[in-house]
């Protein structure tokens, strides 16, 4: 007689309200850290934004530096989610462009939480975060592939080297010149992304 697989077992209505209560917490911990920065943003905002006590906060996230892990961590998952979407039949020097649009177009909504300052408490636990690191490497290993992909073919400057092209992508997520620019109301958004864009890959010396 064969064995009947057991079903999964189904969410109680109480797990998905907490589920969808530490969503509500993440996403508005991500914002804050967009807006102000880790060192500024404070749990009571965060626990007075989402409409619950802060008890009820640390109940999900024991610390400061837990609840602000846990943004980054979402933050680099939706950046993995994006590497996977970007078509392998391309170029690469189109695919670390097309990244980097996309990182300029999260951080320009508000979405992209701000990295954290070298002497920070969140530096400090983000890299004892499992999650945070592993998810790191594997974004680092990708966009280092296309790196010297691009490089190999000519549309990268080869004598750059690789981990300093690495490092000037990654900058253009937390990049001071889109708020400039959309402070100054001169562009939109679209237009932003496109100036920062030509800046990044082509540079600034007249063609």
């Amino acid at each position: 007689m064969n064995a009947v697989a057991a079903a999964p077992a189904k969410t109680s209505f109480k797990e998905q309200m907490l589920q969808a209560r530490e969503e509500a917490i993440v996403q508005t911990a991500s914002r804050l850290l967009a807006e102000k920065g880790f060192e500024s943003m404070t749990v009571d905002e965060v626990a007075a934004s989402v409409g619950i006590a802060k008890a009820s906060l640390y109940k999900h996230f024991p610390s400061k530096e837990d609840l602000a892990a846990a943004a980054m961590v979402r933050i680099m998952q939706r950046t993995l989610d994006f590497l996977a979407s970007v078509p392998a039949e391309g170029q690469p020097i189109a695919k670390l462009r097309a990244v980097v649009r996309w990182s300029m177009e999260v951080q320009l909504a508000g979405e992209m939480p701000s990295l954290p300052h070298q002497n920070s408490t969140l530096r400090a636990a983000l890299m004892n975060n499992r999650g945070y690191l592993d998810r790191l490497v594997t974004i680092s290993d990708k966009l280092g592939g296309w790196i010297q992909a691009a490089q190999a073919d000519g549309t990268l400057n080869p004598k750059l080297p690789a981990i300093a092209v690495l490092y000037t992508l990654f900058a253009r997520a937390c990049d001071p010149v889109l708020g400039f620019l959309k402070a100054g109301g001169l562009q939109s958004d679209e237009q932003i992304v496109e100036l920062v864009l030509a800046t990044c890959f082509d540079g600034l010396a007249t063609r």
